[in-house]
């Protein structure tokens, strides 16, 4: 396996990342199997894996200010959406996820308003970090997107947004808390509530309805890096209270490259699509399993 360690002269991750508390630097040490074990038992039981404090205190102002730079340029849209990102089903009863619709409210700001100079862009594309990410979700190699708006995002949502109950469309989503909100903003999730076999349809129905028995909730912070599959867990975003935005740094990554995002789906969220999506459009487009969204 090709070595993805940080060197000593490469300062790209230097000072952004507790490398004394998170040695993804050397995975292949004790501490750092040990670190990687963590993860995946973890990720095992829940789908999901915080690392508190990833960037150290010293690092976290700075990555405010430039989320807090990049937020102007976000995109927000407001739609009416059940779970699947989909259109109601008349064939179905009033109360089947598919036609139980919520408020999403929110912002993104698109990719291809990230430079390469940023701290959140070379986090992104650092080939230690890439392995890092690997590892802990069990692959050889993983992949950045090929889409040029959804491979680096930072999501907006200021007083009053939220992002309901919905499901990811990738397999799994890494992000790092850079602002936190005032109030609400808690992130809520079903682990494993669907699979690649089945929507369970029944228990997310029972989600909706307020059945908390199978929720977890996290009380992310500034510098919090969050691995989490959320293809399979039904999960939300809590409105957001009070005055102070809350960011979301969200680096998306694939099993296998080339990926790209749906031309609708890059629309509603950006407001606009690439030249890429306008091939897809004109080329038709298959996602690699049956799921509803």
């Amino acid at each position: 396996m090709q070595s993805h360690r940080i060197q000593e002269d490469d300062t790209s991750l230097q000072g952004l990342i507790d490398l004394e508390r998170y040695p993804i630097h050397h995975l292949e040490g004790d501490r750092g199997r040990e670190l990687i074990a963590e993860c995946r038992q973890q990720l095992g039981q829940d789908g999901c894996v915080v690392l508190k404090g990833f960037v150290p205190e010293e690092a976290l102002a700075r990555l405010e200010r430039e989320t807090e730079r990049l937020s102007p340029q976000a995109h927000y849209n407001q739609t009416e959406t059940n779970p699947y990102n989909s259109d109601a089903d008349p064939s179905l009863p009033a109360s089947h996820p598919k036609n139980r619709f919520d408020d999403r409210t929110n912002g993104f700001v698109a990719g291809d308003r990230i430079d390469g100079d940023t701290i959140i862009r070379q986090v992104y594309s650092h080939p230690g970090f890439q392995h890092f990410i690997a590892s802990v979700v069990g692959m050889e190699e993983i992949h950045q997107y090929a889409d040029p708006l959804a491979d680096l995002v930072v999501n907006v949502l200021r007083e009053g947004c939220q992002h309901p109950w919905h499901y990811d469309t990738n397999e799994f989503i890494v992000t790092m808390m850079t602002r936190q909100s005032e109030g609400g903003g808690r992130f809520e999730y079903a682990p494993g509530i669907r699979s690649p076999e089945g929507e369970n349809f029944d228990a997310v129905e029972q989600v909706i309805d307020g059945d908390r028995s199978r929720l977890k909730s996290l009380d992310l912070q500034p510098g919090d890096l969050q691995v989490f599959f959320g293809r399979y867990s039904l999960h939300r975003v809590t409105p957001v209270e009070g005055d102070r935005e809350r960011h979301t740094v969200i680096f998306a990554y694939a099993k296998e490259p080339g990926f790209i995002g749906r031309p609708e789906r890059a629309k509603r969220i950006f407001g606009r699509m690439a030249p890429v999506h306008e091939r897809l459009l004109e080329e038709g487009m298959q996602r690699s399993d049956s799921l509803a969204d």
